[in-house]
C-alpha cells in the first residue's frame, strides 16, 4: 500500500517544475512599451473572461454539489462526501485553466521579443510556456486524484479489501472528483470556443475579406478579442479539457481495477495502483522529454526542424513510458487475473498498454495527413477554391467525412486488440497508457497558441518582417500539432468512454445492454442524436456572436474616422465585451444538455435504457468529433497555403486573390468545427458516461425490481430449454437424487461446523489414487470429488447431466470476502489434477451464499468467489478455456430451510459440474 503515497509526490514534482519554468519565463524580456501595452490588453481581456466564467460556474458547482451530497446521503452505496469530491474536481480543473491562461499571457509577448534574436530562442520561450501548462495540468490531476484517494480510503475503507462494499463506496466518491473536472472542462471548452471563434470569424470576415487588411492588423477592432480568444479557447479551455480527460481515464481504470480479481503482493490493489503509477511516471518522462525539444541557433525559416524537435521530445516520452510499463506490470501484477469472466495475464496488460500507445500514434499520423499543408486532402481543397466559395465548402465537408474512415478502423482495431489482451481492463489501461504523456502532449499543444499570440503582437507592434516570419513558422507547426492533438484526444476519449461504460454496467447492477429490447433501442437512437443537437447549439452560438462582432467592427469602421488609415485607435474593449457576454450566456444550454439528459433517461427509463443511450452517444460523438476536427483543420491549412503562394492551372495565387477569399470563407466555416463543437465532443461523451456512473448506485436501487425481473427472465429462458440447471426441490450436488426427499436434512451430511462457523465435511478415509498421468492424489472415500473422479474414470456420460453438481468440500473463504482461507484448497487441487489427467475435461464452477444480507450483495459475492476458485485452478495449471465460472447468490440452497448455522454453512459453497469430457 505504501506505493500509493508516491502518486501525490509525482504531482508535486510536476508542480515544482511548473513553478521553476514559470519563473524563468517571467524573467525574459517583455519587449518595448507598445508590445507590453498590447500584451496587457490581451491579458486583461483573458482574465476578465475567466473571472466572469468562473463566477457563473461557481453557482452551478454549489448547486450540483448539494444535490450530489443529498443523493449520496440517501444511498448506502454512496456517501454525502461525493459532493465535496465534486467541488474539489471543479476547483482543480478551474485552477488548471487559470495556470494555462496566466503563463500564456506572459509567454506570448516574451516569445515575440525572443523572435527578434532567433527562431531557437523563440521556440525555447514559447515551448517552455507550453510546458508550464502541460506539467501544471498533469501535476494537479495526479496530485488531486492521488491525495483524494488516500484520504477517502483512510476515512471510508481503512484496511478494506478491493471487493468490499467499503471500497466500492470509496471509488464511487472518487467519481465525484472526475465529474467536477469534466463539468468545468465542458463549460470551459464550449465557452472558450464560442469566444475565440466569434472574435476570429468577425475579424476575418470584415478585416480580411471586406477591408482587405492583414490578419492581426492593429486597425481591426476585433484583433485584440481574436488574440484573447486564442488564450481563452486554445489554452484555458484545452487545459481544463485535458485535465478532465486525464482524471477520467485513470478513474475508469481504477473502477474496473477494483472489480478485477488479482492475487498480488498488494492485497489485490495492483490493478487499481497500476494506472495511477503509469500517470505519475508519465509526468517524469514528459519532463525528461522537454529537454529534447531544442534546435540550433542557425535554424532559420525551417518548419521541419521545429516539428522534428517537438516530435523528438514527444516520441522520446512515449518510448520511455512503453519501456517502463513492461517493468511496472511485471513488478505489480500477478501472472493471471480475471474481470467479469475474462482471464488475462500481466503480459496481456502490457500488450494492452502498447495497443493504446500505438493507436494514439496512428491517430496522430492520420490526423496530420488529413490536415497538414502539402498533403493530398488540403491540396484538393485549395484546388476547389479556384471555382469559388461553394466548391471550397463542398471539398472541406467531403474531406472531413472521408477522414473518419481510417481513424475508425484504427480505433476499432485498438478496442478489439486491447480487449483480446486483457478484457475490459485492457481497454481502460490502453486509454491510460495513451494518456500517460498528456503533460508532454499538452506542452506541445499549448505552445501553438502562444506562438500565434506572439505573431499577433509582432504584427500589431509593427516589428520587423523577419520577426513575424519566425513567429509564423512556430504558428504553422502549432497548427499541425493542434490538429494531431485533437485526433489523439478523441481516440483516448473513445477508449475512456468505453471503459466508463463498462464500469457503469457493473455498478448499475445490470448484466448487459440488450439492444433487442424496444426501449433500449429507442435509447440508442436518442443518444446518437445528442452530439448533433449539441453541435448545433455550439455552432449557432458562434454564428450569432460572430454576427454581433461583424456589426460592431463595421460600425467602428463607419463611425470612427481614420481607423483604416491608422490615425485613430479602434475601441478594442467593445469587441472583447461582445465575445465575453456571448460565450458566457451561450455555453449554459449545451453544457446543461450533457448533464441533464443522462439523468432524465436513467431515472425515468432505468439503467439499461441509459446504457443504450450512452452507446449511441459515444459512437455518434466520436465520429462527429473526427469529422469536425479534421474538416476544420483542413480548411484552415488550405487558407494558410496561400501565404506562400499556391499554383493552380499554371498560375500562382497569393493572399488577396479570389481563391484566397474563397479559402477564407471555408476557414470561417471550419473555425467553429475545429475549435468549438469538435473538441467538445470528447468531453461530451465522457461527461455523460461519468454522470451515469455517479447516479448508477441510485438507479440500481430505484429500478431494483425491474433489474431482478429481467435477470430472472434470463435465467428462466435456458431453464425452460434444458430442463433446468437447478430444480425447485434442489438436490445436494454429488448425492443421488433418490437419497433425498424434498428438503435436505443436515443430519444426512457427515460433518459439522467449526469455531469459524464453516461446515467441515467428513470425507472419510483418505485413499491414494494414481491418475492416468501417473500423478498420485489423496481423495476421501466419502468425498464428492471421489464420486466425480470415479465417473470420469469410466467415462460415465451421466456426469454431464446439467443437474449433477459436485461440492468442492472444505474450501473456505474469509467472512464476507472472496479470499480463500489458506490451507483449504486441497480438494480444489485434486480437481485440478483430475483435469490435468483428462485434458478434454471442461468444468463450470458455481459460487453460492446463504440468505444473510441482501440478494444483490450475495449475488456479487458468489460471483467473486466462483471467479477466485477459477483463478486458483488457472494458477494450478489449467487453461482458461477449460473453466467457466458463475455466481448464483442464495438462490439455490442445498439446505432450503436456511434457518440454522449448520444449514447456512452448508449453503455457502463452491460447486462444480462437468461440461465436456
Amino acid at each position: 500500500m505504501d506505493l500509493f503515497f508516491f502518486i501525490p509526490i509525482f504531482g508535486l514534482i510536476a508542480l515544482v517544475y511548473t513553478f521553476v519554468q514559470s519563473s524563468w519565463v517571467s524573467k525574459q524580456d517583455a519587449g518595448n512599451e507598445k508590445m507590453r501595452s498590447i500584451s496587457g490588453h490581451i491579458a486583461d481581456g483573458a482574465m476578465a473572461f475567466l473571472h466572469a466564467e468562473y463566477k457563473i460556474l461557481a453557482y452551478f458547482v454549489v448547486i450540483v454539489a448539494i444535490l450530489l451530497a443529498l443523493m449520496g446521503f440517501s444511498n448506502e452505496k454512496s456517501h454525502w462526501s461525493i459532493g465535496l469530491a465534486f467541488i474539489a474536481g471543479a476547483i482543480f480543473s478551474a485552477t488548471a485553466g487559470y495556470i494555462g491562461m496566466k503563463i500564456a499571457t506572459k509567454a506570448n509577448v516574451r516569445t515575440a521579443e525572443a523572435a527578434k534574436t532567433s527562431l531557437s530562442k523563440a521556440l525555447k520561450v514559447s515551448f517552455t510556456g507550453g510546458s508550464v501548462m502541460g506539467m501544471g495540468v498533469a501535476g494537479l490531476a495526479v496530485l488531486g486524484l492521488g491525495a483524494l484517494y488516500l484520504i477517502i480510503k483512510q476515512l471510508i475503507a481503512p484496511g478494506a479489501e478491493t471487493n468490499s462494499e467499503e471500497m466500492e463506496r470509496a471509488i464511487e466518491i472518487l467519481t465525484g472528483f472526475s465529474l467536477g473536472a469534466e463539468s468545468i472542462a465542458l463549460f470551459a471548452r464550449v465557452g472558450g470556443g464560442i469566444y475565440t471563434k466569434a472574435a476570429d470569424v468577425g475579424a476575418d470576415l470584415v478585416g480580411k475579406v471586406e477591408a482587405g487588411i492583414p490578419e492581426d492588423d492593429p486597425r481591426n477592432p476585433a484583433t485584440i478579442a481574436d488574440n484573447v480568444g486564442d488564450n481563452v479557447g486554445d489554452v484555458a479551455g484545452m487545459g481544463a479539457d485535458l485535465f478532465g480527460s486525464y482524471v477520467a481515464t485513470v478513474l475508469a481504470t481504477m473502477v474496473l481495477g477494483r472489480e478485477t480479481l488479482s492475487n498480488d503482493a498488494f492485497g489485490g490493489y495492483a490493478p487499481i495502483l497500476l494506472p495511477m503509477l503509469i500517470a505519475g511516471l508519465g509526468i517524469i518522462f514528459s519532463i525528461i522529454g522537454t529537454f529534447f525539444v531544442r534546435i540550433g541557433d542557425d535554424a532559420e525559416n525551417d518548419t521541419h526542424k521545429v516539428q522534428n524537435a517537438l516530435n523528438f521530445g514527444n516520441w522520446g516520452s512515449i518510448l520511455l513510458v512503453a519501456i517502463s510499463s513492461y517493468f511496472l506490470t511485471n513488478y505489480l501484477l500477478p501472472d493471471t487475473m480475471e474481470l467479469r469472466g475474462f482471464v488475462f495475464t500481466k503480459i496481456g496488460v502490457f500488450g494492452a498498454i502498447m495497443v493504446g500507445l500505438i493507436v494514439g500514434t496512428l491517430m496522430s499520423i492520420i490526423t496530420e495527413y488529413y490536415t497538414a499543408m502539402g498533403k493530398r486532402p488540403v491540396k484538393s481543397i485549395v484546388k476547389q477554391s479556384s471555382t469559388g466559395h461553394a466548391t471550397n465548402i463542398i471539398g472541406g465537408l467531403s474531406i472531413g467525412m472521408e477522414s473518419t474512415l481510417l481513424p475508425t478502423i484504427v480505433l476499432a482495431g485498438g478496442i478489439w486488440g486491447s480487449y483480446l489482451c486483457a478484457g475490459l481492463y485492457g481497454v481502460a489501461i490502453a486509454a491510460a497508457g495513451m494518456m500517460a504523456t498528456t503533460a508532454m502532449q499538452l506542452a506541445i499543444d499549448a505552445f501553438g497558441p502562444i506562438a500565434d499570440n506572439a505573431g499577433g503582437i509582432a504584427e500589431m507592434s509593427e516589428l520587423p518582417k523577419d520577426v513575424r516570419e519566425r513567429t509564423d513558422i512556430l504558428d504553422a507547426v502549432g497548427n499541425t500539432t493542434a490538429a494531431t492533438g485533437k485526433g489523439f484526444a478523441i481516440a483516448s476519449a473513445a477508449l475512456t468512454a468505453l471503459a466508463l461504460f463498462a464500469a457503469y454496467v457493473g455498478i448499475a447492477g445490470i448484466d448487459g445492454i440488450d439492444v433487442y429490447k424496444a426501449d433500449v433501442l429507442a435509447g440508442l437512437f436518442v443518444g446518437a442524436m445528442i452530439p448533433f443537437i449539441f453541435s448545433s447549439l455550439a455552432i449557432t452560438a458562434v454564428g450569432k456572436a460572430a454576427m454581433a462582432m461583424v456589426e460592431e467592427v463595421r460600425r467602428q469602421f463607419r463611425e470612427i474616422p481614420g481607423i483604416l488609415e491608422g490615425k485613430a485607435e479602434p475601441e478594442y474593449e467593445k469587441c472583447v465585451e461582445i465575445s465575453t457576454d456571448a460565450s458566457i450566456k451561450k455555453m449554459l444550454l449545451p453544457g446543461s444538455i450533457a448533464i441533464v439528459t443522462p439523468i432524465l433517461v436513467g431515472f425515468i427509463w432505468g439503467p439499461e435504457v441509459l446504457g443504450g443511450f450512452l452507446a449511441g452517444a459515444t459512437v455518434s460523438g466520436v465520429l462527429m468529433g473526427m469529422f469536425q476536427n479534421n474538416a476544420g483543420g483542413a480548411w484552415d491549412n488550405a487558407k494558410k497555403s496561400f501565404e506562400k503562394g499556391v499554383e493552380v492551372n499554371g498560375q500562382t495565387h497569393y493572399k488577396g486573390s479570389e481563391m484566397h477569399k474563397a479559402s477564407v470563407t471555408g476557414d470561417t466555416v471550419g473555425d467553429p468545427f475545429k475549435d468549438t463543437s469538435g473538441p467538445s465532443m470528447n468531453i461530451l461523451i465522457k461527461l455523460m458516461s461519468i454522470v451515469s456512473l455517479v447516479i448508477a448506485p441510485t438507479l440500481a436501487l430505484m429500478h431494483k425490481d425491474k433489474i431482478e425481473k429481467g435477470r430472472a427472465e434470463q435465467i428462466e429462458k435456458p431453464t425452460a430449454r434444458t430442463g433446468g440447471n437447478h430444480t425447485a426441490t434442489t438436490v445436494l450436488p454429488g448425492v443421488k437424487k433418490d437419497s433425498l426427499a424434498g428438503n435436505m436434512k443436515v443430519s444426512e451430511v457427515r460433518g459439522g461446523i467449526n469455531e469459524d462457523g464453516e461446515f467441515v465435511y467428513d470425507t472419510g478415509d483418505i485413499q491414494e489414487i494414481q491418475l492416468s498421468n501417473k500423478k498420485v492424489i489423496g481423495l476421501g472415500t466419502n468425498s464428492q470429488m471421489n464420486d466425480l473422479y470415479n465417473k470420469i474414470k469410466i467415462q460415465d456420460k451421466s456426469v454431464l447431466n446439467e443437474s449433477d453438481w459436485y461440492t468442492v468440500e472444505n474450501l473456505f473463504f474469509a467472512s464476507g470476502s472472496a479470499d480463500i482461507v489458506p490451507g483449504s484448497e486441497a480438494n480444489l487441487q485434486n480437481l485440478a489434477e483430475i483435469m490435468k489427467a483428462y485434458p478434454d475435461m471442461k468444468v463450470k464452477v458455481g459460487g453460492y451464499t446463504d440468505n444473510t444480507g441482501n440478494e444483490a450483495t450475495n449475488q456479487k459475492l458468489s460471483e467473486l468467489r466462483a471467479k477466485t476458485a477459477k483463478i486458483k485452478l488457472l494458477e494450478m495449471g489449467i487453461s482458461p478455456e477449460r473453466v467457466e465460472a458463475e455466481g448464483y447468490g442464495s438462490r439455490y440452497p442445498v439446505c432450503e430451510t436456511n434457518d440454522t448455522d449448520e444449514c447456512k454453512a452448508l449453503n455457502r459453497r463452491i460447486d462444480v459440474r462437468v461440461l465436456e469430457m
